[in-house]
């Protein structure tokens, strides 16, 4: 491997308008800074925000865009400033790869939620250079936004949990929902919804899933460990789990109402979203106030919570269900994913790829 300087011309898979269909795009990594680390990508995961982002459905879509925010890579060269990684390590990039580093969140160490943070891709960086993801060969990432794949976790198993893994585990963390013992819900089994089951198993958790039909009962129970499966169309069932949940994970990324959950939850639970939705959702404020139950939301997590969530999931043997593809394979998986035909998450082998 050449010096960094010499490593300007990167091949990647971009989206060029809204149709969403990647294609081979060869473009120029950003000048590099004395805290950057040089990454080859080694795999790549696909999340429902990367339909949302390549297809415009936010309206804030530019292109050509390089999709991919679940990055695992190996480091191949330093900024001569990096202290955090060596060349070698096999390290992770999520959403996000910048902060102001000066506002509240930032000093409070969540930076996720900085009003200047700059998203893995479809931004543009310090230097004025717009931000692409990980369907390329490398990438080049401020040290801070750098974690590290803890020994015995596979990197492609490792690539899901940096956005799936993370947003499930942030919330639990930071609404004290981490002791042994309580009672959760999982609203949709797809790629977040299933390391929401086995996370919280991991922690003690009773955790139900919670589904509009039984086609995932098996799945949810034998394979994921689930300790129970409600159908939310079926009226008996559900009013037989009414103030029986602690909390309930809502996954749902596409709209759906808020009103048939909130009766499971008791007192002081909290409904926790976390699909990125376009429409507004409603609810009956009844049915918060009566038992003083909160709806609320959380974003990603933030770095330490990262590194945090992937040395428990090291310790735990946690892994991702997984389908491992090629990068011409890409456009297929994305059709499969939107509808919701993928057990639980694709991988993009990018290093194996002919890019």
């Amino acid at each position: 491997m050449g010096s960094i300087a010499a490593e300007k011309t990167v091949k990647g898979w971009a989206a060029h308008d809204a149709s969403g269909v990647l294609s081979p795009y060869t473009y120029q990594l950003r000048e590099t800074g004395p805290e950057d680390v040089l990454i080859r990508v080694l795999y790549c995961g696909i999340c429902h925000t990367d339909i949302h982002q390549t297809k415009n459905h936010l309206g804030m879509s530019n292109y050509p865009m390089v999709p991919g925010h679940e990055v695992v890579g190996e480091v191949v060269e330093l900024g001569p400033s990096v202290s955090k990684h060596r060349v070698g390590d096999k390290v992770g990039v999520g959403i996000i790869v910048g902060c102001c580093r000066s506002c509240s969140p930032c000093k409070s160490n969540i930076e996720q939620y900085c009003n200047k943070r700059i998203w893995t891709y479809n931004d543009v960086y310090t230097d004025g250079q717009p931000t692409q993801g990980g369907f390329a060969s490398h990438m080049i990432v401020d040290q801070k936004f750098v974690v590290k794949i803890p020994e015995g976790l596979a990197p492609e198993q490792a690539a899901p949990l940096l956005c799936a893994g993370v947003t499930v585990y942030s919330p639990l963390a930071h609404f004290g929902l981490k002791e042994p013992g309580l009672r959760g819900g999982v609203l949709g089994l797809g790629g977040v919804g299933h390391m929401g089951v086995k996370i919280a198993k991991a922690m003690g958790h009773h955790v139900t899933v919670i589904s509009s039909s039984g086609k995932k009962k098996a799945e949810a129970m034998d394979h994921l460990g689930a300790d129970s499966y409600l159908i939310s169309s079926n009226e008996a069932d559900m009013s037989t789990a009414v103030d029986s949940l602690d909390y309930i994970i809502d996954t749902i990324p596409v709209h759906h109402p808020l009103e048939p959950y909130l009766p499971l939850l008791k007192v002081n639970g909290k409904l926790i979203l976390m699909g990125v939705i376009n429409q507004p959702l409603q609810f009956l404020t009844p049915m918060v106030m009566l038992g003083r139950k909160t709806i609320t939301g959380t974003f990603i997590g933030s770095m330490d919570e990262t590194q945090e969530m992937l040395e428990f999931c090291a310790e735990k043997g946690l892994t991702s269900t997984i389908e491992i593809v090629k990068m011409d394979y890409v456009n297929e998986a994305i059709e499969r994913l939107e509808r919701n035909d993928v057990r639980y998450r694709f991988v993009v082998d990018v290093a194996a790829s002919n890019l």
